[in-house]
């Protein structure tokens, strides 16, 4: 089992997460080192090729994205069937597994299993399934995801329609007063992040933005002074 770390609150200042789907598995700890300077923690895209239509990687590669980042982890389900990976990925070392409202599980007893193994839960949307759908798990999740693209592959554009959501699901955790992260995922850059933190993200994965660049390290820093700005 991989180390577990402390996953944050929310404190009032946006997060920067490295997606490391969009990171070189060639060298993975030299393209990791030093993101943990600057970044909140480390996302990993799970998919399963059935729930979205592509594979990525299963417990083994995240256990191994633990060893080399020194980060907390978050384990983002993107699977038909999440009740059958949550014990696989808590034991590979996520501090954080975020799991689809559109999955064929529960996600009520899905997020049950999460907390009672410890760990943090986070709940994820499509970009065309309505807020209302997750505003009844505000009670026991620590983070909402608003995709921000259809999910699936890395490198696709922001969509624009998507800040309006993001604008009133900031308005209705504020409302539920609880410490709930919320969190974009999809087309992320320089751009597109200030745009998601003034509508009302307080995290935002990023992948090819950041592992294109050819300072990481220096990009990310660069990024997250233009957000908290």
């Amino acid at each position: 089992m991989g180390k577990k770390i402390a996953f944050p609150s929310p404190a009032g200042r946006p997060v920067i997460a490295p997606s490391v789907l969009s990171a070189d598995f060639t060298c993975l700890r030299q393209s990791l080192r030093g993101l943990n300077t600057a970044a909140g923690w480390v996302h990993v895209d799970v998919m399963d090729g059935h729930f979205v239509p592509n594979l990525s990687f299963g417990p083994h590669i995240t256990g191994n994205v633990k060893k080399a980042a020194p980060l907390p982890l978050d384990a983002h389900l993107m699977v038909e069937r999440p009740d059958k990976f949550i014990g696989p990925f808590a034991d590979a070392g996520a501090d954080l597994i975020t799991v689809h409202e559109e999955a064929q599980s529960l996600v009520g007893a899905c997020l049950g299993r999460i907390k009672a193994l410890g760990l943090k839960a986070g709940l994820a949307l499509k970009p065309k399934t309505p807020l209302a759908r997750a505003v009844k798990y505000f009670d026991r999740i620590d983070l909402l995801l608003l995709m921000t693209v259809e999910p699936g592959f890395g490198g696709q554009a922001f969509m624009p329609e998507t800040l309006l959501k993001i604008t009133r699901a900031r308005k209705a955790i504020d409302s539920c007063r609880r410490k709930i992260w919320l969190e974009v995922d999809g087309g992320i850059n320089g751009r597109t992040a200030l745009r998601a933190v003034r509508a009302g993200a307080d995290s935002l994965v990023i992948g090819s933005a950041l592992f294109s660049n050819a300072d990481p390290v220096r990009f990310l820093r660069s990024l997250q002074k233009k957000i908290e700005g």
